[in-house]
Formats: C-alpha cells, structure tokens, sequence
C-alpha cells in the first residue's frame, strides 16, 4: 500500500505547494516512486509547478528525479451510484490508480474548505498543515482569547481533521500522523515568536498533532517556481557554489523531512 500524504490547510498563502513539491522532490531523489494529485482545481499551483519542471527540463536537456503529477479522471455522472458524490469518485479512483505504481501519494489540498479537501483528509497516513508564524494562521487551528495565551476552543479545520480520524478509526485505518510544518519563523527572539511557540505546544498536546520546522520566508522559493526546481536541483543545473541563504534553505528542508518520520525513508541529501 502507497503512503499517503495530505497537505492541507484552509489558508491560502502558508506554503502548501512549496512544501508539496519539496516534499515530493526530496522522496523522488531518494529513489521512491512518487505520485501527486493537486485538489486546487482552480488555482492548480502545484499541477503548474510540475508542467513547469517538465518544460525546463526538456528545454535543458536535463532527467532530474521528480514526482509525476497528475489530474483526476474524469467519471461518467451515469456510473455514479444514487447519492455518490462524482468528487469523492474521481478522488478515490485517482487514488486506486495511482497506489499499485506508488510508494508515496502526495496529494495538495486548496486553500479553502472543498468536498474535495474533506475527502483527501481522511484518506491521509501522513497530514502536513503549513502555518506561517503568526497568530492570524494559529486561528487556523484554534481560537485564543485576546493575549494570544488561552486556548478557547478548536478550529473548523480541527474539527475536520478530528473528523477524518473518526472515520478512519471506524474504518480500521491507523491514526493520522497529523504534522504542523512551522513557516516563515523569525531568525530573532521577539516576543510574538515566543507565544507562537507556547501556544502550538499547547495546542499539540490538547489536539494531537506534532510540531516540525518548516521554511524561513527566503526569495529563492519565488525565483524556482518558473522553472519547476527545488533547492535540491541546483547543483544538477549548475549552481557549484551555494550562497549562505541557500545552504541554509536545504538545512531546513533537511530537518523538515526528518521530522516527517516518513516509512522507509533516509534522509540523505
């Protein structure tokens, strides 16, 4: 069975995609079989990622490790059963698709509550939730009261996530390894940081997810995005000498997949 992981959110802007092609990228160099599915049907800013990569690649010449991407099929409304959703179908038979060839299934959710996110969400072995470092993205995740220091109450996306693992426990699924990727964390103690990191804690152990580093905000993300690249293509372009924000940039993609405890996986970049 492939390993599925969702990454998700109902935030735009809290690098989802970043993180889903990194993610899909570093498994592909370390010899996995990687599949990705991009549930923003709109936006598609994975799926664009990808097209991207495949047209660089051909332009340079260039074979580079990657995930392949792909679109959900499309389903016949008369194949439906009475009262079957045609999303949950196309989801569920890209899946069905996609696993035999698979060690991973990454699949990106969009910014926003869909059927099809809710679906994705029960389906993950692995859920990656990206969170810029400030109090407007922990909303996401729960209420606090006006000091940023109390705990009101869970979210709608937690309520979600709560849900997803209420069905897969009737399913007989294992849990959800439900993962919180920090972002865009300031390099300085300032004292908004330092809440920050008191109310995921707190709000790890009340709620059930891990705590992982993500990506500082860096401008090399933006400049690979045309080229479909990731930090860990750079030298296979030509790149021989790496700036300090770069190096630094592959550290924190190095901790970020450590802290994944991703089945069958070594780190070795």
């Amino acid at each position: 069975m492939a390993h599925i992981i969702v990454v998700g959110n109902e935030k735009g802007g809290a690098g989802k995609s970043t993180v889903s092609m990194h993610v899909a990228t570093a498994l592909a160099r370390l010899g996995h079989k990687v599949n990705a599915l991009d549930l923003d049907l709109r936006q598609r800013t994975l799926g664009r990622y990808s097209e991207n990569r495949s047209e660089f690649m051909k332009k340079a010449a260039l074979d580079l490790p990657s995930a392949h991407c792909h679109d959900l099929p499309d389903i016949d409304p008369a194949a439906l059963k009475p009262g079957e959703n045609i999303y949950d179908h196309r989801l569920s038979a890209a899946v069905s698709r996609l696993e035999p060839d698979s060690d991973f299934i990454l699949i990106d959710c969009p910014g926003s509550h869909t059927r099809l996110s809710q679906v994705a969400h029960s389906l993950a072995d692995t859920l990656i939730t990206p969170l810029n470092d400030s109090f407007v993205d922990f909303d996401l995740l729960a209420r606090t009261d006006s000091r940023g220091e109390k705990i009101l109450g869970p979210s709608v996306y937690s309520e979600m996530v709560w849900n997803a693992r209420q069905l897969r426990a009737q399913a007989g699924l294992k849990p959800i390894d439900w993962v919180v990727v920090r972002n865009r964390v300031g390099t300085q103690r300032m004292v908004n940081k330092e809440k920050m990191e008191r109310a995921v804690a707190m709000l790890s152990e009340r709620i059930g997810f891990r705590v992982a580093p993500g990506f500082s905000e860096r401008v090399i993300f933006r400049e690979l995005f045309p080229r479909g690249l990731t930090l860990l293509d750079l030298r296979d372009i030509g790149v021989s000498q790496l700036n300090i924000s770069n190096v630094a940039a592959r550290q924190e993609l190095r901790d970020m997949m450590k802290a994944l405890h991703l089945p069958g996986v070594e780190v070795e970049f």
